[in-house]
């Protein structure tokens, strides 16, 4: 079985939303194209309360971007986004959800951020994500979304890290940093992952 991670499709990562990844809504008609290639689609949505503390709103003094340590981690000090219930949340209009058989939602607890669709960024807590994908007897993930070098980077990195083959589909993704992409893909190549264009993934399936 193959699933395919639809990563934070959301209004709030796409042009004129909160934290537009640039590009992001160019992956869309790819997105929902690729679907019909998998028998298991679940989909990520970021999901803030607003008193969350990666939002620079909730640190006086400080700014958006600024990086500050929370909890011993290293913590990117985000505009704030994808707050619950709001229209910047909604998944994007145009993606389709017809095949989507769950959403993941993450970034609920304030203290702490949350890039993968597995785990926050400390490891306490699991989403329930990989019991779910192995109940399904899934053995390659495939991950799409937003941003290449956030959320995509951390899912596929703890994907590899629960023991699925795991493949990152390039053209389905947009970076917030290009910079911060090439290191991203590196550490997942060193990692035993593999970087593949979606014309490709005939050869994979």
């Amino acid at each position: 079985m193959f699933a395919l991670i639809l990563v934070d499709i959301q209004n709030d990562f796409v042009p004129g939303g909160q934290l537009p990844v640039p590009l992001g809504d160019e992956i869309i008609p790819l997105v929902n194209d690729l679907q019909d290639s998998f028998d298991l689609v679940v989909a990520t949505q970021d999901w803030h309360p607003s008193n969350h503390k990666s939002f620079a709103s909730n640190h006086p003094g400080k700014k958006t971007f600024e990086k500050i340590v929370l909890h011993g981690l290293e913590q990117v000090l985000w505009p704030n986004h994808c707050i619950q219930g709001s229209g910047g949340a909604g998944l994007h209009s145009r993606l389709n959800l017809n095949k989507v058989e769950a959403i993941f939602r993450k970034g609920m607890d304030a203290e702490i951020d949350s890039y993968s669709a597995f785990y926050d960024n400390g490891y306490k807590k699991s989403t329930g994500l990989a019991g779910y994908l192995r109940e399904r007897k899934v053995q390659k993930v495939f991950v799409c979304g937003l941003a290449a070098d956030y959320c995509v980077f951390f899912t596929a990195k703890d994907s590899l890290k629960e023991n699925f083959e795991t493949y990152i589909i390039e053209d389905a993704t947009r970076a917030i940093d290009p910079n911060g992409y090439v290191k991203a893909k590196n550490e997942i190549l060193s990692s035993g992952g593999q970087i593949i264009k979606s014309e490709m993934l005939h050869r994979h399936l």
